[in-house]
């Protein structure tokens, strides 16, 4: 996606009509960039709003692999927000039939339908792509920390057996990088 059209999809996002924390899912998405399940399956235990990290548990992901994800400062303030919503519910983002359950997988797909993206110009999963086209042609970040903030293996075998670590500062530094020029982008930043 080019910055251009990320930031008409911010704001449009920002202007979503729908359901309270289907917003806030659609707006934390971008920022955190974790695979929809993850996203929709996160557990008001998982996220701690005071060290600005949200640990997935290795059985929720897909490389059955904890991993967490550093918090920018605009992210704890839209959890905050959330958990004025469902901060009495397991679930970050509960169904709408039964609080005991997170929300549909296709919610986020439906609220993008909704603001008139089509399955071609946007998914939920698409906010992964976003993230790895921008931050890549930013220059700013190492590829490594790119690939550990996706939650990617390595596919060089013999590199993934040596090559063991999460390049966490960088990643805390990435994350707040990313939100500053996401509310840039949001703006209408010149790019």
């Amino acid at each position: 996606m080019e910055a251009k059209r990320a930031g008409e999809l911010l704001r449009a996002i920002d202007g979503y009509e729908g359901q309270g924390f289907t917003k806030l899912a659609m707006q934390i998405a971008p920022h955190v960039f974790v695979r929809p399940g993850e996203l929709r399956h996160a557990e008001w235990t998982e996220i701690d709003l005071d060290a600005a990290v949200w640990t997935i548990p290795a059985g929720k992901m897909k490389m059955r692999k904890p991993h967490h994800v550093p918090l920018s400062k605009q992210v704890v303030e839209l959890f905050r927000q959330a958990k004025a919503l469902t901060g009495a519910y397991r679930y970050v983002f509960p169904s709408v039939r039964s609080t005991a359950r997170p929300m549909s997988d296709n919610t986020i797909n439906a609220g993008l339908r909704r603001l008139g993206y089509t399955t071609d110009e946007m998914t939920a999963h698409g906010f992964r792509a976003m993230a790895s086209t921008l931050l890549n042609e930013s220059g700013e970040w190492s590829a490594d920390a790119i690939e550990r903030a996706l939650a990617h293996g390595d596919t060089d075998k013999v590199r993934a057996a040596y090559h063991r670590g999460t390049h966490w500062q960088e990643r805390v530094a990435m994350a707040q990088w990313w939100s500053n020029h996401l509310d840039a982008l949001r703006k209408g930043a010149d790019v």
